[in-house]
């Protein structure tokens, strides 16, 4: 029986919730419950967007593997992320490479303009320099909370791989402080807002802009495995725009230097690979999988695999009934499949060419990869924005002025290196 996970904005556990139930769904010796997950998947097929979704983590080895972390995928122009407030990254004042390395502002020269962000863990602010008047994205994450919900090793590793990279279409991490309270992370404002946001404004992307934003993407990814870093959170929600239209992909909680596999099932369930379901590792093929699932969302207005709960979500994916609406561009449809390719040493983007063959696939045939790189292309959406700071692209949110519990001398030392 499929358990019902509750619509929260808000990270919470269910220990009541096992992706491994849903194997039960598909369990080729039972002709009940193959006929079950056959009629899971039928259904499935006529399921509109505003279905409960969720977000969660498997902890690895080293922590507690029963507990699941989820929030809710709804169809609001405003999701949280499965792990921290959202960030936003670059600001209408652009940042150069050069400006990253020579320049490192302190948490003393911001001052707080309004929050663009709530989580679990804290919140987001928009911050303005006191001298240069640069606005910043203030990530505000309250040590206790991180600690009594096991994230401590997550949000370590974000600012590690942050700290690692530095790409175009990818945020950057400008500095990191910490007091008695709380961790901050210093990133780059962009204050196009999210990409779901203008997809479910849209409904759906035209075929032009679907492959515009699937090759920014593509060149990111391709950076990201390149340093073995695999991202493990590709969702629009998680994609957001510049002042020029550009991507940016936010939330690095579950991204992880990785040479082998890992068995930590993290990510939306909608774009979760069919390995990582059925818990039996996972490497850099599991992002090439979610660019899959994300073409196809841009292209038809929701993900190819959906379902009530999780359960039915993971029968889905496992039964890959995949299908297609009679518009969808052929060679479109070519690229989706193998990127859903079910066999991960199949999978385009994970043989031998690696994300050449991605970049390769006539669905790119009229992109200039070099245009790509340098952000020559023209982007087909350019946010509205009428000043430096603008938050119009971003929810309104109550100002909070608790500022949270004090760490525990154990908590404080947790992020002592911080």
């Amino acid at each position: 029986m499929c358990s019902m996970v509750e619509r929260e904005p808000e990270v919470g556990l269910l220990g009541d919730i096992d992706a491994e139930a849903t194997l039960t769904l598909i369990d080729s010796n039972n002709n009940k419950d193959k006929m079950r997950a056959n009629q899971i998947a039928a259904k499935l097929n006529g399921l509109s967007l505003d279905t409960d979704a969720i977000a969660l983590v498997y902890e690895d080895d080293e922590t507690d593997s029963s507990s699941e972390f989820f929030t809710a995928r709804d169809g609001s122009t405003s999701r949280e992320s499965s792990e921290e407030p959202k960030t936003s990254d670059a600001d209408s004042e652009n940042t150069s490479e050069a400006d990253l390395m020579e320049y490192a502002p302190m948490l003393q020269d911001l001052e707080a303009v309004c929050t663009i962000g709530t989580g679990t863990f804290g919140r987001v602010q928009l911050t303005r320099h006191r001298e240069t008047k640069k606005h910043y994205a203030l990530k505000v994450l309250n040590m206790h909370k991180l600690v009594t919900t096991r994230q401590v090793e997550h949000v370590h590793n974000e600012k590690h791989i942050l700290n690692l990279i530095q790409h175009p279409f990818i945020v950057n991490l400008h500095a990191t402080e910490r007091d008695e309270r709380n961790l901050y992370m210093i990133m780059e404002f962009v204050p196009g807002g999210e990409l779901f946001s203008y997809l479910r404004a849209a409904r759906r992307f035209s075929l032009p802009m679907a492959t515009f934003y699937a090759a920014e993407i593509t060149s990111a990814l391709s950076f990201l495995h390149s340093k073995n870093i695999v991202y493990r959170d590709l969702k629009p929600e998680n994609l957001m725009l510049t002042k020029e239209g550009h991507i940016k992909m936010a939330d690095f909680g579950f991204a992880k230097e990785l040479r082998d596999r890992t068995y930590t099932l993290c990510g939306t369930p909608e774009y979760l690979a069919p390995e990582s379901v059925a818990k039996k590792g996972h490497n850099k093929a599991v992002d090439w999988w979610a660019l899959g699932i994300l073409i196809y969302e841009m292209l038809v207005g929701k993900p190819p695999f959906v379902g009530k709960c999780a359960q039915q979500i993971y029968a889905a994916i496992l039964e890959h009934n995949l299908k297609f609406p009679r518009s969808f561009d052929l060679v479109a449809k070519d690229l989706v499949r193998k990127l859903l390719e079910e066999d991960r040493t199949r999978r385009l983007g994970c043989m031998k060419g690696g994300a050449e063959d991605v970049m390769g696939h006539r669905f790119f045939s009229h992109i200039n990869w070099d245009d790509v790189e340098t952000m020559r292309l023209t982007p087909p959406i350019v946010p509205t924005l009428y000043h430096a700071g603008d938050t119009g692209n971003f929810d309104s949110y109550e100002e909070n002025t608790d500022p949270g519990p004090v760490g525990t001398k154990e908590e404080l030392k947790l992020f002592e290196n911080w």
